[in-house]
């Protein structure tokens, strides 16, 4: 293994390499920081140039483009408040909301900071666990991944906020936007009203842009006294990288960026999953998870601490899935499967084995290319930090030009536009009349991804029972009861008897797929589940009366 690891770093270890690391790895962090210009879009321009380069060179260049977007989002997600990449979608929760109270330099050092420390946590994983990590994603079947993102949609409880029915309806708003348009299986149309531009559909990013970027500029701009200030005229603002603070901060909730950094892998691992899903799964882990849940949202570390550190590590379970198995977990990792695939390598399980200096050269590029966009993004954030100094009108309308530009160059067409000004008005009006815009994002993103894998579903079988039988299916249904269930457990717990039962329950529930899986270490984990539960539950009694006595007083 050393050998082989000495190898790989010889052929990395060279001006030319870390040279085009650092170039690629730039040019991630400027995709990543403009909204509309994503981080596949990069990758796609990239990999004509790595066609005259060495197999390991080509894909080293590319991890560096891949890291530096997933890292870029955050800058213009706490900074402006429109995430840069679809990966950067929950940072923005409670990364702009400190930024406007005074203190984007900690919340960019709390980005910069938890994307490393998951970057570094999934190469670990990559190189340890990756072949076993790979079979889970072997074991999902449609109905498995339809229920994954059914458990992600129920995300939209947590997101709601203290008004649930608003909450409820902005989600459901953003699948029935999701809806309209070209069925993606069938190739029928819904809901066009015989207008063309409706027929094709809202294309994802101009509809994430709209809400996020349009409508908040029509709010910043709207009062003729508050558009002529800059952001550190409005209040006192830090324009220092708080970096010190930021990495004591994430000592402090290391369990938040542990389980952060781990949802990131698994859902990276699974093929069709990506980082759009886990950043958001990690916002809402980390809320429930919380002591405070009702500082997220407004400007609480956690809420930045969880899906900048998720999203990061979804990469290296998507270069596992690569690896091991030769499927690509997103579009980024398909480019990369067929780069190599130009240069006569093959991914499959025996590809470490076969290919120890090209796969210990992948996993020393990706644990290299965290630290280059550290030091790169570090330098890059005093700039952008300066940006709180520019005049609001002048600030929106030059964000409104990279929006404008960004939409069109998705498929160079003016809908794209159109829908950008749309969505822009609706999103500025329920800002206006106190609607949450994260649950209505929640169903533009995961909306046609359900609908999809339903589909697929359905096709192969009509009978409903297959969601039950499936073990992952069950898993992720059960998970998905109880998260629905957990906006109550958080608001009556400690008060109510009720809540008593939710932590036992859930584990017992949670045994039967277990047990459904087989193998070894799974049924162990169900016992150990299981003699948890009975614990909680001759406790119980105790705690019954102790709760009521605390209430009556």
């Amino acid at each position: 293994m050393l050998d082989n690891v000495f190898a790989a770093i010889a052929e990395l270890a060279n001006f030319q390499t870390l040279l085009l690391m650092t170039v690629g790895a730039t040019a991630g962090l400027i995709a990543g920081a403009i909204p509309g210009f994503t981080i596949a879009m990069a990758i796609v321009l990239t990999l004509p140039f790595t066609f005259g380069m060495e197999a390991s060179q080509g894909v080293a260049t590319m991890i560096g483009v891949y890291v530096g977007g997933l890292s870029g989002g955050l800058m213009s997600g706490i900074l402006i408040g429109i995430p840069g990449t679809p990966s950067s979608v929950a940072t923005t929760f409670d990364g702009f909301p400190m930024a406007r109270k005074g203190d984007p330099g900690y919340a960019l050092g709390l980005g910069v900071w938890s994307s490393f420390f998951g970057g570094i946590i999934a190469t670990v994983l990559l190189v340890l666990v990756a072949p076993q990590l790979a079979k889970v994603g072997l074991e999902f079947q449609p109905w498995d991944y339809f229920a994954l993102i059914f458990f992600a949609l129920t995300v939209t409880a947590s997101l709601a906020g203290d008004n649930m029915i608003k909450g409820l309806i902005s989600g459901a708003l953003g699948v029935l936007i999701a809806t309209v348009g070209e069925d993606d299986i069938n190739g029928v149309k819904r809901f066009d009203f015989g207008n063309d531009y409706v027929g094709e559909g809202f294309a994802f990013l101009p509809v994430l842009i709209g809400l996020f970027a349009f409508s908040q500029l029509m709010s910043d701009v709207r009062d003729k006294v508050s558009a002529r200030k800059a952001l550190t005229e409005m209040q006192d603002v830090s324009i220092r990288i708080e970096h010190r603070r930021a990495i004591r901060t994430i000592m402090k909730d290391w369990v938040n960026l542990v389980r952060s950094s781990l949802i990131g892998v698994f859902t990276g691992v699974l093929p069709a999953a990506g980082s759009s899903i886990s950043n958001l799964l990690a916002y809402d882990q980390a809320k429930k998870a919380s002591p405070t849940p009702e500082k997220f949202g407004t400007g609480h570390s956690g809420g930045i601490i969880a899906p900048e550190s998720a999203n990061n590590a979804t990469a290296g379970g998507a270069l596992i899935t690569m690896m091991a198995l030769g499927i690509p977990g997103d579009v980024i990792t398909a480019v990369m499967l067929g780069a190599l695939l130009i240069h006569d390598v093959i991914p499959s399980p025996a590809f470490i084995a076969e290919q120890p200096k090209i796969a210990y050269a992948i996993f020393i590029a990706f644990f290299f290319a965290n630290f280059l966009v550290l030091a790169l993004q570090t330098g890059a954030l005093r700039g952008f930090v300066l940006i709180t100094k520019v005049r609001m009108y002048v600030l929106a309308s030059i964000i409104l030009v990279y929006c404008g530009i960004g939409v069109f160059s998705l498929n160079n067409i003016t809908n794209d536009m159109w829908t950008l000004a749309i969505f822009g008005v609706v999103g500025y009006v329920m800002r206006t009349l106190k609607f949450p815009l994260a649950p209505m994002i929640l169903g533009v993103v995961l909306g046609p991804i359900a609908e999809r894998w339903l589909s697929r579903s359905l096709a192969l079988s009509t009978d409903v029972a297959e969601f039950f039988t499936h073990p992952w299916s069950l898993f992720f249904i059960i998970a998905s009861v109880f998260s629905i269930g957990f906006s109550w457990y958080q608001k009556d717990r400690g008060r109510k008897v009720w809540t008593l039962w939710y932590a036992p329950l859930l584990l017992l529930t949670m045994t039967l797929p277990l047990f459904m899986m087989g193998g070894t270490f799974r049924p162990i984990l169900a016992g150990v589940m299981i003699l948890s539960a009975i614990v909680m539950l001759v406790k119980l009694p105790r705690a019954t009366r102790a709760l009521k006595s605390t209430t009556e007083v």
